[in-house]
């Protein structure tokens, strides 16, 4: 219970990180820069950029959903083998 605990610390941890960090990150491809510096829209560039990070959240969500159930179902790791070594304890 207290490792499904910190399994889920660490990812709201990690998601608020990244969040953090890409708020004046530049989501745009060299292609796209380039293609996009000519226009002076200042509006229209940050909607841009919004709709590359928005694109980008669910091949990354999949992912980690992937991770996280292939986690839980793994036969062995490293939690598994900490549970068992407290109950002999």
């Amino acid at each position: 219970m207290k490792s499904s605990w910190r399994l889920t610390l660490m990812i709201l941890l990690v998601v608020g990180v990244l969040l953090a960090l890409t708020l004046d990150a530049s989501a745009q491809c060299s292609m796209c820069r380039a293609a996009l510096s000519g226009s002076n829209n200042e509006k229209f560039l940050r909607g841009f950029n919004t709709g590359v990070l928005v694109l980008l959240l669910p091949p990354v969500s999949i992912f980690c959903s992937i991770f996280i159930i292939l986690r839980k179902h793994s036969g062995g790791g490293p939690g598994k083998d900490r549970d068992n070594q407290e109950l002999d304890s």
